[in-house]
């Protein structure tokens, strides 16, 4: 069984873990560090009103052609190219929801 006094002690890493440098007030600015710091952003970037309408028309239409093809009641009854269409529009919705902002 093993005693609890045994076990080798935790490492302290060097330094004080602070990453503004003690004393420092509001306003002041300390020196560069070389830390990654990202830039603020100035705006928020904001996409275009046809963006999620283009996306909910795609991924509606896409779903619709789906449905209505098993239905029976598109011209030429049940096809897989309306399968592939209706697939093909459903994709293009999920691509385009990727730019929504």
């Amino acid at each position: 069984m093993a005693d609890a006094t045994n076990r080798p002690a935790k490492r302290r890493e060097s330094g004080s873990g602070r990453t503004t440098p003690k004393g420092t007030k509001p306003g002041e600015h300390p020196e560069a560090s070389t830390r990654y710091t990202p830039p603020i952003p100035k705006e928020h970037k904001v996409s275009p009103r046809w963006v999620p309408i283009m996306m909910g028309a795609l991924l509606g239409v896409g779903s619709l052609l789906i449905i209505v093809n098993y239905l029976g009641v598109l011209p030429g009854g049940t096809s897989n190219t309306y399968l592939l269409i209706g697939l093909g529009l459903i994709l293009g919705g999920i691509i385009t929801a990727t730019q929504w902002r």
